[in-house]
């Protein structure tokens, strides 16, 4: 079933000028970038986008790193987009990931780990709208 999800090609990754490597995993993987821009995320944006962690320890680093760069938000479609971008980041731990996934290929640590994917599709619906408008994604 085709899909869409929600990505964020994080700070650390822009700043090594890696996006092009990343996309081209995305896209060897069968999934279709239909929308894609280049943001420097206000710690507005942050902090909403994060609200579910709001509680935990590591909240306000996470805040803190994702506004300190510009990141490149976005809209992934494919058959079961959510599950296969999973897939293809890797473990959040890139000593855990898989080889070939894009956190055991580019992530630097945990935090620093290059990507974020929405982890369902009530999530992707809700990431997507926060950063995209839907003339804005081209199927």
């Amino acid at each position: 079933m085709t899909e869409r999800t929600f990505s964020i090609i994080k700070p650390d990754a822009t700043a090594r000028n890696i996006t092009g490597k990343i996309n081209a995993v995305i896209e060897d993987a069968g999934l279709r970038i239909v929308a894609q821009r280049r943001i420097r995320m206000s710690r507005v944006q942050a902090e909403k986008f994060y609200e579910v962690h709001k509680e935990r320890p590591f909240y306000g680093e996470l805040v803190e790193y994702m506004t300190s760069g510009p990141v490149v938000v976005q809209v992934l479609e494919g058959d079961n987009a959510v599950a296969k971008y999973r897939e293809v980041m890797g473990a959040t731990n890139p000593a855990q990931a898989a080889e070939g996934t894009i956190r055991k290929l580019f992530a630097e640590s945990i935090q620093n780990n290059s990507v974020h994917g929405s982890d369902s599709q009530d999530n992707a619906k809700i990431e997507i709208a926060q950063f995209f408008k839907d003339e804005d994604i081209v199927g």
